[in-house]
């Protein structure tokens, strides 16, 4: 699970945001008591469960490679959801694929050059989506990812996040404030493939919730081109309302081409999560 939040990077410039006095709010309050704890655990001597337990904490600077490599193998489990399973939400493409496919057995009149149609163009989209997401992974990586410490830890209003196990970073998520607008935007979210479907990436969605309550501001926002159901599950479980998805979204490494738009395109949703009223 990966939220991008931005997960294609967008402008990395760095949000200004004065220190806000932070409600004194029992955690209760913030949220429900969970099944499980995913607070830093308790350890007592032959308390062997206590270590088995996943907690969330601030990101710090010896965290850095592995938060990295988190993020960096989130993001391309992007490139086969996006050239293949993306393919469901583009009506249009799927038109032109199947038009390309008869025009291919109308001129040539050969089944097997026919059949030939489809793997090339499911190869062309493969192609175009690991060039362009591998592009945005690099931008990332050389802007807010490479110096998690300054980018988030330094800047007020912002935060970064990671959930541990066992002394093993698992799960990340950070909080980008905007004192402009008094919002907050849950970014950067993934979580360790072999430890998914153990509620992480929902603590830590909590996480960023509980800090945006805790600083006064009036809602969170995050924006994601994830392909799969399961995460857009997530924001929803989290509270976050759908506000609209656009179409043939574009990121800085795109060329436009035409060949790029016909085996490449990603839609982009917008999520909010209003906390109160200004």
């Amino acid at each position: 699970m990966v939220c991008e939040t931005k997960i294609l990077a967008e402008d990395s410039a760095a949000i200004a945001n004065p220190h806000k006095e932070p409600l004194k709010l029992p955690p209760a309050q913030v949220w429900p008591p969970a099944s499980h704890s995913l607070c830093p655990p308790v350890s007592s001597e032959g308390d062997e469960k206590s270590k088995e337990q996943p907690y969330i904490r601030e990101f710090q600077q010896g965290d850095q490679e592995t938060v990295r490599s988190i993020f960096y193998q989130g993001i391309k489990e992007r490139i086969p959801s996006s050239a293949f399973g993306g393919l469901r939400c583009q009506p249009l493409l799927q038109c032109l694929y199947a038009i390309m496919t008869v025009i291919c057995f109308v001129v040539t009149s050969s089944l097997l050059l026919t059949c030939c149609v489809p793997v090339l163009v499911m190869g062309l989209r493969y192609y175009y989506s690991r060039k362009i997401i591998l592009g945005v992974l690099e931008c990332a990586l050389r802007t807010d990812m490479s110096d998690i410490e300054q980018f988030y830890m330094k800047q007020p209003g912002s935060c970064f996040w990671v959930a541990v196990l066992d002394g093993k970073v698992i799960g990340i998520a950070a909080a980008r404030g905007n004192e402009e607008n008094n919002v907050v935007e849950l970014r950067r979210m993934s979580v360790d493939a072999n430890y998914r479907g153990k509620g992480i990436a929902k603590a830590l969605g909590r996480k960023v919730v509980e800090f945006a309550m805790l600083n006064h501001y009036s809602s969170i926002v995050l924006g994601t081109t994830a392909v799969k159901l399961a995460a857009h599950k997530l924001y929803e479980s989290l509270g976050f309302k759908h506000l609209g998805v656009i179409e043939h979204h574009t990121v800085p490494c795109m060329t436009q081409s035409i060949a790029e738009r016909m085996f490449f395109q990603l839609r982009y949703h917008r999520y909010c999560l209003q906390i109160h009223e200004e």
